[in-house]
């Protein structure tokens, strides 16, 4: 794979570099619609661009001292799937809004009683006129207390499989009968942004919120996940935001000299970020305009751990200041609440020990995991008694 970045002389990078120059203050509206948000979408959302110009692209922008809206739940997750599967009026209502990052958006998936067997949700959403009525409980719900919009899988038919039994709906976050909770977390305490439950009591959700055909939802569930793993596998350590293995580098060249061994844990874990990087462009390069796929799940397995590392390795390097508050030293406040909030890596958006089972089965060719006890396959069985998810 040709790691390189286009030349500084080739036609799309001068391109791009011209509408930056051209514009060195756009507005939100403006980079959706030249489509340099999302430059992997299908045009009018995107450029259809191919790995080599989605780089320019980013690297332009960052030459220009410029950021993309965020909306990362929005973007990341739900978007890809209205892309494929919303209709031409849930595609116009929804995704302009989305890109601008005007209406931030939710991932409405785990339960309590669930465990990682996503499939065995409990949620119910039944057929009523023009409206689906909904009850149930949602938990671990990033940014649903500032969120305008949330994507909720509710099982719409009982008695067939578990899998073939969901829907997938867009569900405004301030309908009558929603209730809101965050979750008091040790990063930042409750939060604006932060983990929530959410509770649905007799909510009426429009029948033109239904995303795609009754009961199809999983197949679609299955995409937003792997959407969701490309999207927290990204450079930043925090799920593809915060620090990266590089600024700590930076940080240690200009303190001066470094431990030793210190010095030794911060040259393996830059090895590994450098590593992670490569993999990044190459899964770009063999993903584009495609599904993502398992790789998806590798990617995400490698790079959790390696956030925890490195946030685990910032701690020790800030010495004496690591057990202050973080505003007591400001250059070290995002290194001290990524090393609060990395014990959540390896479980949001997929378990350490889902992804690898999914790497086993659908990359490695592994058969699937036995109940010894129950004579069940995994398939049949594990899900159900062990919490494990298959097919994710």
């Amino acid at each position: 794979m040709d790691i390189d970045l286009p030349h500084e002389d080739d036609p799309r990078r001068v391109e791009v570099r011209r509408w930056f120059e051209e514009h060195p203050h756009p507005t939100a509206g403006e980079l959706v619609d030249i489509g340099y948000v999302t430059p992997h979408w299908p045009k009018p959302w995107g450029l259809d661009a191919e790995p080599e110009l989605q780089l320019i692209i980013d690297d332009e922008m960052r030459r220009a001292g410029l950021t993309k809206p965020l909306n990362p739940i929005g973007i990341g997750h739900c978007g890809p799937v209205l892309v494929v599967h919303g209709s031409d009026e849930q595609q116009q209502r929804y995704l302009p809004p989305m890109l601008r990052g005007e209406e931030m958006w939710c991932q409405l998936f785990s339960e309590p009683d669930a465990g990682s067997d996503l499939a065995n949700l409990a949620t119910r959403a039944e057929r009523d006129g023009d409206v689906f009525i909904v009850n149930g409980q949602k938990i671990w719900t990033s940014l649903a207390m500032v969120a305008k919009f949330g994507i909720l899988i509710a099982r719409t038919d009982p008695d067939t499989s578990k899998y073939t039994g969901i829907s997938y709906f867009i569900v405004p976050m301030d309908l009558p009968g929603i209730e809101i909770r965050p979750l008091r977390n040790m990063v930042g305490g409750f939060g604006d942004a932060g983990f929530c439950e959410v509770f649905f009591t007799n909510v009426e959700v429009p029948v033109e919120n239904l995303i795609g055909s009754l009961n199809g939802g999983w197949a679609m569930a299955k995409e937003t996940l792997a959407n969701e793993r490309v999207s927290l596998s990204r450079e930043g350590l925090q799920w593809g935001y915060g620090p990266t293995v590089r600024d700590l580098v930076d940080l240690a060249r200009n303190d001066g000299p470094v431990d030793p061994i210190i010095r030794q844990r911060l040259v393996d874990a830059y090895i590994e970020g450098e590593i992670l990087r490569y993999h990044q462009l190459r899964q770009i390069s063999a993903a584009v305009n495609k599904k993502p796929g398992p790789d998806a799940s590798l990617r995400k397995a490698l790079k959790d751990p390696h956030g925890k590392t490195v946030f685990g390795l910032a701690k020790d390097m800030a010495g004496a200041v690591g057990m202050l508050t973080p505003e007591f030293d400001p250059k070290w406040e995002a290194w001290a609440s990524g090393f609060l909030f990395s014990p959540a890596l390896t479980v949001g958006g997929g378990t350490s020990e889902v992804l690898r089972n999914v790497i086993a089965e659908r990359m490695l060719g592994l058969p699937h995991d036995v109940d010894v006890e129950a004579g069940l396959t995994w398939t049949e069985g594990r899900a159900q008694t062990r919490g494990a998810v298959h097919g994710v």
